[in-house]
């Protein structure tokens, strides 16, 4: 327990500042579980290795984020979330990263496959373990499965975004990955929004405030938003612009984060994954 008393003193006596900053290692864990996931199912064969070993760069940040404030998931009168086994997973995908970046960069690519799946994986179980004991009015499953959409949301866009970035550096590669990343993003939203619509349609809240409602109406928004702009990106790629491309992805991603950031809060309110 030494590790978790020394990461500890980053906790803050107001319980509300508690609150809001326990949305950061669960949003550092939807990040990397995302940006993993999009690795392991594109066509990897297609792009340069200097892609893969930045993208776990940024996963190794990430975990080092969300180890640095795990202790913010606690609550004073619940349950102690952030456990000493938790520390270690979310240190252990911070390894993980590491060591795949250094086999990217030695072009070891089926080692660095392989630590692509573990990071993924490891993310996919710190994210259960970060939020089994939050306080939520759906089952698990579903709390879980909105948990993962996200994750597979916002870090797809992520990668996709710096995908079409690298794009502008290695002008050599198809355009056959960042249209395949495209089209799993528009999968990610549909499947974000169908979630949405299960947790309304079976857990409505019985009563919102007009801030709710506003708050709600900005989550929407980060949903349609975002479709939008992926059929656009669609038709830029026609042409092989990849430069303005990758301008509607920054766009894209900034809608995607204000409707996540925008859910979060409805979340924490409202206690339902939206």
């Amino acid at each position: 327990m030494r590790l978790c008393e020394t990461l500890g003193t980053l906790s803050v006596s107001d319980d509300s500042l508690l609150v809001d900053r326990s949305m950061i290692p669960v949003f550092a864990l939807r990040l990397i579980f995302g940006m993993s996931l999009t690795w392991c199912v594109m066509a990897r064969e297609k792009v340069t290795s200097g892609f893969y070993r930045i993208q776990m760069l940024v996963t190794l940040g990430l975990a080092v984020l969300a180890t640095l404030t795990l202790s913010h998931l606690n609550r004073p009168e619940g349950p102690v979330i952030a456990t000493t086994v938790l520390y270690y997973w979310v240190i252990a995908i911070a390894g993980g990263s590491f060591l795949g970046s250094v086999m990217w960069t030695l072009e070891r690519r089926a080692a660095g496959v392989r630590y692509a799946w573990g990071v993924w994986a490891g993310a996919a179980l710190g994210l259960f373990l970060a939020v089994r004991g939050q306080s939520s009015l759906v089952p698990l499953p579903l709390e879980m499965a909105s948990q993962l959409s996200a994750g597979w949301l916002i870090g797809g866009a992520i990668s996709t975004m710096l995908l079409g970035h690298w794009h502008l550096t290695a002008t050599g590669m198809p355009l056959e990955p960042l249209l395949q990343l495209n089209r799993l993003l528009l999968v990610a939203v549909v499947m974000r929004t169908v979630l949405l619509g299960v947790v309304l349609g079976t857990h409505f809240p019985e009563s919102m405030a007009t801030t709710h409602w506003i708050w709600l109406g900005l989550r929407i928004a980060g949903l349609i938003g975002p479709a939008i702009l992926i059929l656009m990106v669609f038709r830029i790629l026609r042409y092989r612009n990849t430069q303005s491309a990758t301008g509607v992805l920054y766009a894209l991603d900034i809608l995607i984060f204000l409707g996540e950031a925008t859910a979060a809060l409805l979340s924490l309110d409202l206690h339902l994954p939206f």
